[in-house]
């Protein structure tokens, strides 16, 4: 009876031990998301799905921490850089592209190439090309596109079927509805923004700022005035504004929902909430941005975030890889996005019977898709270093023009001295 005792304790023992090396050998890696309510619920099931697969496999685990907003994390990665505490960065960060320089600064930055040079036999042609390009500063892939997005227009399609207008196509076709802007109903409300000011400058063929927006050096000058590109979408902008059908705010999805608003032009990520939202009230319709002008191309710059990662020792970055490249394999990249509204980042995913099924039954969702693959892969998004000042500076200047009345002409010596001199100045604080 003793030998039996003592023959189970020795097996207990071992067992413990056995598993406490077993823990001892799991890497733990740290994700920092941006992702709350469904989106969030989505984020930790993925999280425990791999942890319960490909983690249990390999010897991974993830834990992961809601940061807030993409505002609020990328400020705390930049304070813990600032004070050269890089240890308690985490291996892997959901990243926007206001957080672009900051990581491409970084010395504990693991950029996707050198991921790509650690594992060459890994495959990324899946991954949308626009998507993809989206997330590379200077020539180098930083990150992996997660949640995808473009802009779109949305539209109430029951008022303009009943008015016999139909999806409008240009800014000028936004005026001709200026008609119905009566009884309590708007037009459509906007002030032009950076990504905004982008998109519509990329139609006609030019860059916001130099350097490629940003993407390939330093952005020092703006790059739309000898074109007259500026002037071009300014001229228009002002156009619609006479017509009465702009309202000259940032305009609320709360109007649009309640039938007040007619148009909106808002992320192709808000599908979703929005279909919820009218619960039937009128038909949602979605359509490309709206071109500047009939001369101008269909296009709106890719936006949402992107997969990082931070280089805290081989065994750890080898992890992190591992992650990312299962949130953007076509699995998780389908299901993101019909339980999101998100555009599908991988090519797979689009092809998908998930993706395929959804757009069957609510075709608004594949306008987003549609335009991110037809807008050229060289039509980037902004990355300026005074980003905040920037983008107030391009909305305070395209108002006065509107509110005080002055020329296109004012306005564009306006904006290149404002915006022009922001550059110049960040350009000089950080040669």
């Amino acid at each position: 009876m003793m030998k039996k005792a003592v023959s189970l304790v020795l097996s207990l023992i071992l067992l413990l031990s056995l598993a406490a090396c077993a823990k001892a050998d799991t890497i733990s890696i740290v994700f920092w998301h941006s992702m709350s309510e469904e989106a969030g619920t989505l984020m930790e099931k993925y999280v425990k799905d791999f942890n319960e697969t490909i983690g249990k496999e390999k010897g991974i685990e993830v834990t992961s921490v809601f940061q807030g907003a993409y505002a609020d994390s990328v400020n705390k990665m930049n304070g813990i850089l600032s004070a050269g505490q890089n240890d308690t960065l985490p291996d892997v960060m959901q990243l926007d592209a206001t957080g672009k320089v900051s990581f491409a600064s970084a010395q504990i930055a693991y950029t996707v190439d050198q991921a790509l040079t650690d594992h060459p036999k890994a495959d990324l042609s899946s991954l949308l090309a626009p998507a993809l390009a989206n997330w590379q500063l200077a020539g180098v892939q930083l990150g992996l596109p997660f949640a995808t997005s473009t802009t779109v227009t949305y539209y109430n399609k029951t008022a303009l079927d009943a008015a016999g207008f139909s999806a409008p196509e240009t800014l000028q076709d936004i005026g001709a509805l200026a008609p119905l802007a009566q009884d309590g109903v708007s037009v459509y409300a906007s002030i032009p923004n950076t990504p905004t000011l982008a998109n519509w400058l990329g139609q006609l063929g030019s860059d916001l700022v130099n350097n490629h927006n940003g993407t390939e050096g330093s952005a020092t000058e703006l790059a739309c005035l000898d074109n007259g590109a500026l002037a071009a979408f300014l001229t228009a902008w002002k156009d619609l504004y006479a017509t009465g059908a702009l309202i000259n705010n940032s305009g609320s999805s709360d109007e649009f929902v309640a039938g007040r608003q007619l148009i909106m032009t808002s992320s192709s990520s808000s599908v979703t909430s929005l279909l919820e939202r009218i619960g039937g009230a009128f038909e949602l319709g979605v359509a490309p941005y709206p071109k500047v002008n009939d001369t101008a191309s269909f296009g709106a710059t890719v936006s949402g975030s992107c997969l990082v990662m931070f280089d805290h020792g081989d065994e750890r970055k080898a992890a992190a890889w591992e992650f990312i490249q299962y949130l953007t394999g076509a699995s998780v990249q389908a299901d993101f996005a019909r339980g999101t509204g998100y555009l599908p980042s991988n090519a797979e995913a689009a092809n998908s019977e998930t993706w395929q099924s959804l757009i069957a039954e609510y075709p608004q969702y594949q306008v987003g898709l549609d335009q991110l693959l037809q807008t050229p892969n060289t039509m980037r998004s902004v990355t300026v270093g005074p980003s905040a000042d920037f983008y107030y500076g391009i909305i305070n200047d395209i108002s006065d023009m509107l509110e005080e009345d002055l020329s296109v002409a004012e306005t564009v010596d306006l904006m290149a001295d404002d915006l022009g001199g922001m550059l110049a100045q960040y350009a000089r604080a950080n040669p």
